[in-house]
């Protein structure tokens, strides 16, 4: 049997993009589950400044939140107030050198800010930063 170069058993020259969309599809899948990881804490509408401070980046800050309904968040997860002092002692017992940012959205008052930096004294912070939004000019 002979063979010429016009073979009838034609291989195909397709490409396969199975491969590629299953790769595609899980980069899809794991960046939508650490996106909404990246913003720590509550979502608040900070007060504005026109200067900042150039802050020091020594270490993850222990994020505490106040929202505009006067819920308390450390991280994400929600506290009363008899609840707060208890939960940060023990935050700040692992690593005491912790910084503690608190996010408190514009809309609450100054009081209400106090109060959660007197309970974050008392459980041991030693600082405590206030975070604010720059004013872009």
């Amino acid at each position: 049997m002979a063979m010429t170069g016009g073979s009838s058993r034609g291989v195909k020259n397709d490409i396969n993009v199975t491969p590629l969309v299953d790769v595609v599809l899980v980069l899809l899948i794991i960046f939508m589950v650490v996106t909404p990881m990246l913003q720590r804490g509550k979502d608040v509408h900070l007060p504005k400044a026109n200067k900042l401070t150039k802050e020091e980046k020594n270490g993850d800050p222990l994020v505490v939140s106040v929202t505009a309904d006067h819920k308390l968040w450390v991280e994400s997860v929600g506290f009363q107030e008899d609840a707060l002092e208890t939960k940060l002692a023990a935050e700040l017992s692992k690593e005491p050198n912790r910084r503690v940012l608190l996010k408190g959205d514009q809309s609450v008052t100054v009081g209400d800010v106090r109060k959660v930096m007197d309970h974050a004294k008392k459980a041991g912070a030693r600082a405590v930063e206030l975070a604010i939004e720059e004013i872009k000019k």
